[in-house]
């Protein structure tokens, strides 16, 4: 029975990742050759049943791995890929070269067992990419690793030229590489061989063969959880509905050793709640029983084709910019040596060196044992890259996009694959980029308008339940605009409750009633970016433009008050540790203080906040000390190589030593130096009934905007759109 129920728990947790574009890495997946869809399913595949579910015929214990190169497009032939640029992504021949030089390294032979976390490139120093142009030789490829090996982490470097090894030793005090998928795959099937697991879940009226399992972070909440790799695992009833999440066993939490697989302690206190009812709470399209037409279908045609080219796989050439992209297995989408086009020189000009999503905090406010640990860092733990989807043609991206691949290690060292991990293309929603028509009264008959085109980056993330869109977004006005959105499936809560009215005023949810017998429990989302802006240069500064009110007197002005801008140029960190504040209104230059306008302003970008939130959690709250990266909206350091993850290089069970709270509080020189800007974006998130049982996308977004660093308007002069250079669709004939 308990292995039978494993392995339809197995695979059915695929049928559901695979259902949504790809293997969510949280749940074990079967070989890419026995992975299939419901399409499949209706073509009477061996691995469906008439539910759609997947039933094994191999051990579900074995991990098998397709080779990368074999699951390639014909597109993108990753298995013969060179890298052009110094910043492109390990290849998969670079790849097999480390796992090959390392196998033979005495580290590893001499180890009973071990894992590679992290298998990336080891950037060459900044100074010599900002110098390097195409066609000039490429800098020595180097690998950064980050290994576990009998029980302990290293940091490595690998030469890929001449198979030297270097072992840093520069593991911290405390805190964990970010899991494998095999930690995470393994972690959900290692309850089922615990008797008392499978006993209380029989005892609880759920059948094994209904269980789905997630691995889930623990934080760090004293010495009880130090000195072993730990994780808790929570279960679902997934009878009747692909959305298992709402059908919570509550109350039931294992804590498990994670390099052991040893059960530590299971805790059930839930008894008395019974698992939601599986009625309307799937969402795939073929499970409603009625569908909503609302809209015509639309699309953006280009019959000249894009306005937009890739060179060399990774570097994007735009309008008036020009970026390297690539794919990340930590911080998902990493945009570099970004530059704009000057309209009157000619020149390209630096904007930002690197960016990209640094961590993403995400603590429940619910303090009760089943849930008080509920407090991710998404991208330190889980890996913001490898959790990301293959997107979809037409419905997360437009027909116009462009596709493009992350080449990731597993654990043993093994390349594979993240096939459409990242689209580009091209965007008009009917937007403005400028306009202004002339009142009669001046008798002047002037209309101008442009349109607003723009290019989006996208990459869409779903860590377990909850789906994460980033888009860089540039604009010909030299604006960046990086927008979040969430959407996904909410975490819920069992609860006896099926109605309000059956509650005591007195009594706390944690959250909101959606549907009978399920709470939504509030919580929050914090996304902090590391922003490497180097405007016209490396050597900046950061200025805050206070707006102040200026009182005036009688016999000064009618008016008894007005707003002047008071600068204050940043000398130390501390000096630019920002909270928003809505009535203490400011502005956030990034500048550089040699180069000047014609006029004489320096030239610089500004960071323009929008929606956010902060956190409001006691700064001694343990998941607080982890993620105090968020006690401000705004930071700027020093640039430092080894500063670039907010959260810490080792996040799993960190305690808060190695964070940009702890590097910012030295107070370094920032005035005229290589600096660093980040800035984290916030929600709140109290659930309400229209997020069941799947919720509509809500999002934020901050803008890095030109200030004073083009001489004037930099779309002056770009053309209208006129009727002869638009394509002609007819419409569909009417009834």
């Amino acid at each position: 029975m308990e292995s039978k129920s494993f392995f339809r728990f197995t695979l059915f947790s695929v049928a559901i990742a695979f259902l949504l574009l790809f293997t969510w890495s949280h749940l074990p997946y079967p070989p890419p050759s026995q992975v299939t869809t419901l399409l499949d399913c209706a073509t009477n595949s061996p691995w469906c049943t008439s539910k759609n579910r997947f039933q094994s015929k191999q051990p579900a214990t074995t991990i098998t791995k397709t080779p990368a190169a074999t699951t390639a497009t014909k597109r993108r032939r990753h298995e013969s890929a060179v890298p052009h640029h110094p910043l492109d992504p390990l290849t998969i021949q670079e790849l097999n070269k480390v796992r090959s030089i390392l196998s033979s390294h005495a580290l590893f032979k001499s180890s009973k067992s071990y894992a590679l976390h992290s298998v990336v490139l080891e950037e060459p120093d900044k100074d010599l990419v900002s110098e390097w142009v195409k066609g000039q030789p490429l800098f020595p490829r180097m690998a950064s690793v980050i290994a576990r090996v009998n029980g302990e982490s290293h940091v490595l470097t690998v030469n890929l030229e001449t198979s030297q090894v270097n072992v840093l030793n520069s593991a911290p005090s405390s805190g964990y590489p970010t899991m494998t998928i095999e930690d995470m795959t393994s972690a959900t099937w290692a309850p089922f061989s615990n008797a008392e697991f499978n006993q209380t879940i029989t005892q609880r009226g759920v059948h094994l063969d209904d269980v789905a399992c997630l691995p889930i972070s623990l934080g760090w909440f004293g010495p009880k959880e130090e000195n072993r790799r730990l994780i808790k695992v929570q279960c679902y009833s997934m009878k009747d509905t692909a959305n298992f999440y709402m059908r919570p066993i509550e109350g039931l939490t294992v804590l498990l050793n994670m390099d052991t697989k040893e059960v530590v302690e299971i805790s059930d206190s839930g008894r008395s709640i019974p698992i939601p009812k599986a009625t309307n709470t799937d969402y795939r399209y073929s499970e409603q029983n009625q569908q909503l037409n609302l809209i015509n279908p639309i699309s953006i045609e280009q019959p000249k084709g894009p306005s937009f080219v890739i060179e060399d796989e990774h570097l994007v050439k735009w309008a008036n910019w020009e970026f390297h992209l690539k794919a990340d297995p930590r911080a998902g989408v990493v945009v570099s040596r970004a530059k704009v086009r000057d309209p009157d020189s000619g020149i390209m000009r630096d904007v930002l060196y690197k960016g990209f999503t640094s961590e993403l905090f995400v603590p429940y406010m619910d303090p009760t044992d089943a849930w008080y640990f509920k407090t991710y860092m998404d991208a330190g733990e889980y890996g913001f890259g490898l959790q990301a989807m293959p997107l979809d043609p037409l419905n997360d991206c437009p027909r116009n996009a462009h596709y493009m691949d992350g080449v990731f290690a597993a654990g043993d060292g093994v390349p594979y694959v993240r096939s459409n991990m990242i689209c580009v293309f091209e965007s008009y929603a009917g937007d403005i980029g400028w306009r202004h028509a002339e009142s009669p009264i001046t008798g002047m008959e002037i209309k101008e308008v442009r349109p607003k085109v723009t290019l989006v980056v996208r990459m869409a993330a779903s860590v377990a339940n909850y789906d994460y869109i980033v888009d860089w977004e540039f604009q010909t006005d030299g604006l960046i605009r990086i927008k979040v959105g969430l959407s996904g499936i909410l975490m819920v809560k069992g609860t006896t409750y099926e109605n309000m009215n059956q509650m005591n005023g007195q009594e706390n949810l944690y959250g909101t009633l959606l549907s009978e017998n399920v709470i939504g429990v509030i919580h929050d989302h914090y996304i902090t970016f590391h922003l490497d802006m180097d405007i016209d240069g490396s050597d900046n500064s950061f200025v805050k433009v206070n707006l102040k009110r200026q009182e005036t007197s009688p016999e000064e002005s009618p008016r008894k008050s007005y707003l002047k801008a008071v600068r204050n140029v940043a000398k130390t960190e501390k000096d630019a540790q920002v909270q928003i504040k809505l009535y203490d209104p400011s502005e956030f230059h990034m500048i550089n203080p040699t180069k000047k306008t014609r006029v004489g302003n320096p030239v610089g970008y500004k960071l323009v906040p929008g929606g956010t939130a902060a956190s409001l959690l006691d700064h001694d709250d343990p998941p607080q000390k982890r993620g105090a990266f968020t006690n401000n909206q705004i930071w700027v350091t020093p640039y430092n190589r080894s500063e670039q993850w907010a959260g810490g290089l080792f996040v799993y069970q960190s305690q808060g030593e190695d964070t940009l709270a702890v590097w910012s509080d030295r107070d370094r020189s920032i005035e005229n130096k290589d600096i660093v800007l980040w800035y984290t974006l916030g929600f709140h998130h109290i659930p309400c009934q229209e997020d069941f049982p799947i919720m509509p996308t809500v999002s934020s977004s901050f803008d890095l905007k030109p200030v004073n660093f083009f001489e004037s308007n930099p779309i002056l002069r770009i053309p209208p759109n006129v009727e002869k250079d638009l394509p002609v669709c007819k419409p569909a004939a009417s009834g």
